[in-house]
């Protein structure tokens, strides 16, 4: 057994070439070819550009600006009184609802929150370390008409805040417009490109607006534009706010013109997920301004932001023509066009009638003892077929026709 293992593991295989005429087989392995071959044309190289070095790592810049009046709570709204952070950043907020609670100083005062009721300063004891009321439980109920309810006592900004009351948003926010500047650059090809066409003039900036056929590269955008692009409603989202994605995509091909590296805008609700939630529905945010009286008593103004959140995101890549990878996916697809000819021996060897014949025909053992006892008889020639196999025209290579083999 162990000579056995020997000798098997010191042998040498070579290919030897049958040729099946059979219309059958030949129709499947002509058809798996073509496929193969459609796939690393069609998917890899046209579609996929395989022979392309990429770029995925986009350095971006992105620089915002609104521009727009409104009118809330009769009072006229400009960029600084709705717009939250005024840098101009990829992320902010343009503010649709405020309540306002003025005059707030340092104190204790009764809680408004249903939940912090109290008959007793025992109810208000049990409260003690919350964090959902407007300042720091003291322990104490106050029922200033002695009657059956009282709320509990909190150390904090008085009076608190009551976000109960009903105030109509500020619907003017459709009609605001967005101007983005965006700039990004691919490191590995040293490519540095604007959002905006380099010839167009300030003129056409100021006149323009975003639409995705008759005008894709005008930076403004329209804030109700944006809001239906995404299909959404402004009054659900100037209610109780949302959260709503600027996409830039840069899809770059280096080998074309410079100046067909042009972004492609989408837009779509982030929180959509919670759009139908009863709980954290919506975006709100809170804020406060300062004040100091004249003996140096400080006090503030508590604002509650119900607003629209922009997402500017930048995404993309560049890829340009390389040797490297051109020559790896050639070879992975010469390669892979001889699956073609593995799945014919396996119908070959398994399925067909013949398939016994076939096998005699492709695999032959040839001891040195053959080899030497041919060379023998014939010294003239290396290695004869045997008497009866008929043999093709192609160099080395075996014909079986469909008569041998009865496919």
């Amino acid at each position: 057994m162990v000579w056995g293992f020997v000798t098997d593991f010191f042998t040498y295989e070579t290919t030897k070439s049958v040729v099946v005429k059979s219309w059958s087989v030949g129709i499947i392995n002509r058809m798996v070819q073509l496929l193969i071959i459609a796939y690393f044309v069609g998917w890899v190289f046209i579609h996929e550009k395989a022979y392309q070095v990429t770029d995925t790592g986009v350095e971006s810049s992105v620089m915002t600006k609104v521009k727009g009046f409104g009118i809330h709570q009769n009072r006229v709204m400009d960029v600084a009184d709705y717009v939250y952070p005024p840098q101009g950043a990829g992320i902010f907020c343009i503010m649709t609802k405020l309540i306002i609670t003025e005059n707030q100083f340092q104190g204790t005062c009764a809680e408004t929150v249903p939940m912090y009721t109290c008959k007793t300063d025992e109810d208000c004891k049990k409260h003690f370390g919350a964090i959902l009321s407007n300042g720091v439980i003291t322990g104490v109920c106050l029922n200033p008409n002695n009657d059956s309810k009282g709320q509990c006592e909190i150390k904090g900004w008085c009076p608190v805040e009551n976000d109960s009351v009903q105030i109509d948003p500020m619907l003017d926010v459709y009609n605001f417009t967005i101007f983005i500047k965006n700039s990004v650059r691919f490191p590995l090809f040293d490519v540095t490109r604007g959002n905006f066409p380099s010839n167009m003039t300030s003129k056409e900036i100021k006149s323009c607006t975003y639409h995705p056929e008759k005008s894709p590269f005008c930076p403004i955008f329209r804030v109700g534009d944006v809001l239906t692009y995404t299909g959404q409603d402004l009054m659900s989202l100037a209610k109780k706010g949302g959260e709503i994605g600027i996409n830039i995509q840069w899809k770059c091909n280096l080998d074309l013109d410079i100046e067909n590296c042009v972004p492609r805008y989408s837009f779509t609700r982030l929180d959509a997920p919670f759009a139908k939630n009863a709980v954290s529905k919506g975006y709100n945010f809170r804020f406060a301004k300062y004040f100091k009286t004249e003996n140096g008593t400080e006090f503030r103004t508590l604002h509650k932001a119900y607003a629209i959140r922009f997402d500017v995101m930048v995404t993309g890549n560049a890829g340009k023509f390389s040797t490297v990878p051109t020559l790896i996916n050639l070879v992975a697809a010469f390669t892979s066009i001889g699956l073609g000819t593995v799945l014919c021996d396996i119908i070959l060897l398994n399925f067909l009638k013949g398939a016994d014949q076939y096998k005699a025909k492709k695999f032959e053992e040839v001891s040195e003892e053959q080899i030497a006892a041919s060379l023998a008889q014939s010294p003239a020639s290396q290695f004869s077929l045997k008497p009866g196999i008929p043999s093709s025209y192609d160099s080395g290579a075996i014909s079986l026709a469909n008569s041998d083999h009865h496919l």
